[in-house]
C-alpha cells in the first residue's frame, strides 16, 4: 500500500470526474437524439480517463525536473517532488499509459466506426495524437505552453469542444448546434479549475518561471477573471435552457447554480493562495455534478 499511495496521488484522482464531465454531457445528448451505445460510453471514459493521468503524470514530471515543484508551493506535495518517485521511474509510467491511451484509442474508434468512416477514423486517430502532444507538452520540454499562459486555451479546447462535442459525434457521426452552448460551459467550467490552481500557485510560479495567465494577470485581475469565468458558464448555460427547453426537467441543471454561487462566494472572500486550494476539488466535483443534471435534465 505504501508503494501505491505515491501513485496514486501523481494520478491525482480529485481531477478524473471533471475529466468525464464532457463525455456525460456529449453522451447523455446523443442519447436524448437516439443515439446510444454502451460500449462506446465504456471506451470514451476509459480513454478520457488515461488521457487525464497522462496529462497529471507529465505534469508531475515536467515541474518536477525543472524544480518549478518547490517547498515554496502551497498545494499537496508532487510525487518527484517529495521524492516519492523518481523522475525515470515517472517517464517509465508515462510510456506505459500511452500504450494504454493507444490500446483505448484503438477500441474507441473501431467500436463507434467499424470498418467504414475512414475519414472520420483518420480524423480521430489525429486527434487523439494530439491530444497526447497536448498533455506532455504542457509542462514538459524547452518550449513548455503551459509556462507561456496557454494552458486555459487548452484546456478550454479540450475540456470542453474536444470532450463534449467529439464523444457527441462518436455516437451520431454528425454535429448538431445544440451541443456548442453545453461544451463552451463545460469548457469554460474546467478552464476555472485551472485558474484555480494557477491562483493558489502564483507566487510560487512566479519565482519559479512559470508564466501562468493568472501570473501575468496579477493575483486580484486573476480572481476577476476567474469571477468571469464562472458568472460566463451559468448566463451561457442558462440561455441553452432557454432556448432548447423540453420539459420542466432540463431545470435540474440550475441546482448547480446553488453551489457555483457558493463557490463565488468563496473566491470574492478568498485573500491567501491557500483559501483557493479546497475550491479546486468543489469547482471540479460541481462541473461534474452539473454536467450530470444538464444531461439526465435532457433524457428524462
Amino acid at each position: 500500500m505504501s508503494k501505491l499511495k505515491p501513485w496514486l496521488s501523481a494520478i491525482r484522482l480529485r481531477t478524473l470526474p471533471l475529466s468525464i464531465s464532457g463525455i456525460i454531457i456529449g453522451t447523455c445528448f446523443a442519447h436524448y437524439n437516439g443515439f446510444f451505445n454502451i460500449s462506446i460510453l465504456i471506451l470514451a471514459i476509459l480513454t478520457t480517463i488515461s488521457f487525464q493521468i497522462l496529462s497529471n503524470l507529465a505534469n508531475d514530471y515536467g515541474d518536477g525536473i525543472k524544480g518549478t515543484d518547490n517547498d515554496d508551493r502551497i498545494g499537496p506535495k508532487r510525487a518527484i517532488q517529495s521524492g516519492a518517485i523518481t523522475p525515470d521511474q515517472m517517464f517509465e509510467a508515462i510510456k506505459i499509459n500511452i500504450l494504454a491511451i493507444i490500446l483505448f484509442v484503438f477500441l474507441l474508434i473501431y467500436t463507434a466506426f467499424g470498418k467504414g468512416y475512414f475519414l472520420y477514423t483518420l480524423l480521430y486517430i489525429g486527434l487523439a495524437g494530439f491530444s497526447v502532444y497536448a498533455a506532455m507538452k504542457y509542462t514538459m520540454g524547452n518550449s513548455a505552453y503551459g509556462y507561456k499562459g496557454l494552458g486555459d486555451v487548452f484546456v478550454f479546447i479540450f475540456f470542453g469542444f474536444v470532450s463534449v462535442v467529439g464523444s457527441y459525434f462518436l455516437y451520431t457521426k454528425h454535429l448538431d448546434h445544440h451541443i456548442i452552448l453545453p461544451a463552451i460551459t463545460i469548457g469554460l467550467l474546467s478552464v476555472g479549475v485551472l485558474n484555480l490552481n494557477n491562483m493558489r500557485d502564483i507566487d510560487s510560479d512566479q519565482k519559479s518561471g512559470k508564466k501562468t495567465l493568472a501570473v501575468k494577470l496579477g493575483k486580484k485581475k486573476a480572481k476577476v477573471y476567474h469571477l468571469f469565468l464562472i458568472i460566463a458558464a451559468m448566463i451561457i448555460s442558462f440561455l441553452f435552457i432557454l432556448l432548447y427547453y423540453s420539459s420542466v426537467f432540463n431545470l435540474l441543471a440550475l441546482l448547480a447554480y446553488i453551489l457555483l454561487f457558493l463557490h463565488i462566494k468563496a473566491i470574492v472572500c478568498a485573500e491567501k493562495p491557500t483559501d483557493f486550494d479546497p475550491q479546486l476539488k468543489f469547482l471540479a466535483l460541481t462541473t461534474f455534478a452539473f454536467s450530470l443534471l444538464l444531461g439526465i435534465g435532457y433524457i428524462l
